[in-house]
């Protein structure tokens, strides 16, 4: 009888995707040091996908299967242009930790997006928790700036479905595919579209090419729309889209640590306090979806709340 892996490996595998993606707001500004918004999301796009086209070859991998590709199209769409565009124009007036607080639902979101897709029903619980964290976010977005939603608000709310979308379709893939070749086909399948956006961006935004902006560039292609989906998806496919969504609760946390000591950032108490906040509706919603041994009963109030 084959064994099951053991759920270590994924465990940390998924850590390092969380530390790695926590760096990618503080380098997104770096970048943007030399390059203008529309450069440094196309740009970082097209030197990953030059990055996946040569590991591929490489590796000889061979091509997906035919019916894989829509959810590829969907991992392309939602972390391969929509996140990198949408959160690279909101950083442009928006703080770090600001916008770490707002994508700091996307566990939630996530595990929102593969229980739909999955049709499995979730507890009452659930979509109550689901529910409050999402209001908490567009409540705490509404006090920052005095009730009116801004611009980069509207960007990083999109961009946290897009993203979510993305993950929940690449961690279903991770389950029969190795997890860098999911994001590396990701980014290939978006590669035309940020090369249009490289192209003619860069014919009408500044250039200079300070080594912060190539440090960022450099973390933004190589590691964040990259490097760090390798780990995370095949952290995903080894524990699942569920229980790696909820490691992912240290990244806002992470992110406001790196804005204090790498971008000099200060902010108010509702900051930490709203993250926080986010936090704890995230566990209700981790643990409410968490599948049950097998052969444990429900008690009567947990088949109440299931079918309702």
């Amino acid at each position: 009888m084959p064994v099951a892996p053991s759920a270590t490996p994924g465990t940390v595998l998924a850590l390092l995707g969380v530390l790695a993606f926590s760096f990618t707001f503080p380098a997104t500004v770096w970048a943007m040091d030399g390059f203008g918004a529309w450069s440094t999301a196309g740009v970082r796009g097209v030197l990953a996908a030059v990055l996946a086209a040569v590991v591929l070859l490489a590796c000889r991998s061979p091509l997906p299967r035919r019916q894989d590709w829509p959810a590829l199209a969907v991992v392309a769409v939602g972390c391969a242009v929509g996140f990198p565009l949408l959160t690279t124009l909101a950083l442009e007036t928006s703080s770090t930790a600001h916008s770490a607080v707002v994508i700091g639902a996307l566990p939630m979101a996530t595990a929102s997006i593969a229980a739909l897709r999955s049709g499995r029903r979730l507890p009452r619980a659930f979509w109550l928790a689901a529910g409050t964290g999402g209001a908490v976010v567009v409540a705490f977005s509404l006090l920052q700036s005095h009730g009116r939603p801004t611009v980069a608000d509207v960007y990083l709310l999109v961009a946290l479905v897009l993203c979510a979308a993305g993950y929940a379709e690449g961690g279903r893939l991770a389950a029969h595919m190795p997890g860098w070749q999911v994001i590396a086909w990701g980014v290939l399948v978006a590669a035309p579209v940020n090369l249009v956006v490289a192209g003619v961006a860069l014919g009408h935004e500044p250039v200079d090419l300070t080594a912060r902006a190539l440090t960022g560039m450099a973390y933004v292609a190589g590691i964040s729309q990259l490097g760090g989906f390798v780990v995370w998806y095949r952290g995903m496919g080894l524990i699942g889209v569920a229980r790696a969504s909820q490691l992912q609760l240290a990244q806002p946390l992470l992110t406001l640590v790196w804005a204090i000591l790498l971008m000099g950032e200060s902010f108010s108490a509702a900051v930490p306090l709203t993250a926080v906040a986010v936090l704890s509706c995230i566990v209700v919603t981790q643990r409410a979806s968490a599948p049950r041994p097998t052969g444990t009963r429900r008690t009567p109030a947990e088949r109440a709340a299931v079918s309702g």
